[in-house]
């Protein structure tokens, strides 16, 4: 039976990338020898680094005066580095689920934190509007997918501070006006590579402007002087992102995954507002993501919650319990899940409908 990978993260990967990651763990560019094994010191490997950097600049159409860098530590090392490097008295973040809050968390240890809202009264069902950020906030934050709410910003914020976004879940995705940014930070294990390596694009203008001493790996300057070969880089995830982003440029870009992505996402919602077994957990629709489909038995049905997970089980679906904090289920549709596991999915609660 073919397996529909709807899982959360890490989550489906490209054909293309687990082929030729596999190649390369056997025989790694005609070296003989394994990836895993290689010297990231060898020319081989340092190619690898410096094509995947390119191509992500390419692909994003990242402008001058940027630089990408990829590290260790998750997105949640992140949410550590951007105050450490950008915070010097005050930072605005936007609370719209768990990541965005465990960010702000993290940020209060370095100075004053601003919430300009939160969507949390009715449990980060909603992205809010109409908020105001300070003017002088070193940066304001935002958290542009909510993998566990299906919420999702789907566009880009004009806002008169730096702008930094954790866009771990919907990187590339949709074309980005990068020049609006100061940071764009993420774990890759979305829609990129497996899990391990974490992308940053820093906008170099907005360093060394904090009073603070920053530790040498937790400086944003360390990785972008050194080309992201300070300190063993992990080989096997970034070998993997560029076969991705060499699929993504294949496919045609961020335009063309824009255009799939609305098209599964299209599909997955309307059968959830047609089915009346189910409901969407989003309460407004310019807020659902195209990424992350949250949705739970409708009110008069919730019995046959445990009925279907198994019943979707049965027929190949594989991820689909929603998050603990939400329940239900949830569909994630990142760029290399294949229209036909929407549709199959799609048939799977057609078919459970006709069964109840």
């Amino acid at each position: 039976m073919k397996k529909h990978n709807f899982s959360a993260g890490p989550s489906v990967l490209p054909e293309f990338t687990i082929k030729k990651t596999a190649e390369a763990v056997l025989d790694f560019a005609g070296t003989g020898l394994s990836v895993m094994e290689v010297s990231h010191r060898d020319k081989e490997f340092m190619a690898v680094m410096d094509q995947a950097r390119d191509l992500f600049k390419e692909i994003l159409d990242i402008p001058s005066g940027y630089e990408v860098v990829f590290l260790g530590g998750g997105a949640s090392m992140q949410f550590c580095m951007v105050p450490y490097n950008l915070l010097n008295k005050k930072a605005a973040y936007l609370n719209t689920g768990t990541w965005a809050s465990k960010a702000l968390k993290e940020a209060k240890f370095f100075g004053e934190v601003v919430e300009v809202a939160s969507s949390k009264d009715e449990n980060f069902s909603y992205i809010p509007k109409n908020y105001e950020v300070p003017a002088d906030a070193d940066y304001f934050h935002i958290t542009t997918n909510n993998t566990i709410f299906g919420t999702e910003i789907r566009k880009d914020l004009d806002v008169k501070v730096p702008l930094v976004a954790d866009m771990s879940s919907d990187i590339f995705s949709r074309p980005v006006d990068v020049s609006k940014y100061a940071i764009i930070y993420g774990g890759a294990q979305k829609n990129l590579a497996p899990a391990g390596v974490t992308f940053a694009v820093i906008r170099e203008d907005v360093l060394g402007k904090v009073d603070r001493p920053i530790p040498t790996m937790l400086n944003y300057k360390t990785h972008i002087e050194n080309g992201s070969m300070f300190n063993t880089p992990p080989v096997l995830p970034v070998f993997a992102a560029l076969q991705t982003l060499i699929w993504l440029k294949e496919q045609g870009g961020v335009k063309e995954m824009e255009k799939r992505n609305i098209r599964k996402a299209t599909m997955l919602y309307d059968e959830i507002e047609r089915n009346k077994l189910f409901k969407s957990t989003v309460k407004y629709e310019e807020d659902r993501s195209i990424m992350n489909i949250c949705f739970v038995m409708a009110d008069e049905y919730k019995e046959l919650e445990a009925d279907f997970r198994t019943f979707a089980s049965s027929r190949g679906m594989v991820g689909i319990k929603g998050h603990r904090s939400v329940g239900g289920f949830r569909a994630s549709c990142y760029n290399a899940l294949p229209e036909e596991s929407v549709k199959a999915l799609i048939d799977t609660m057609r078919e459970f409908e006709k069964n109840h």
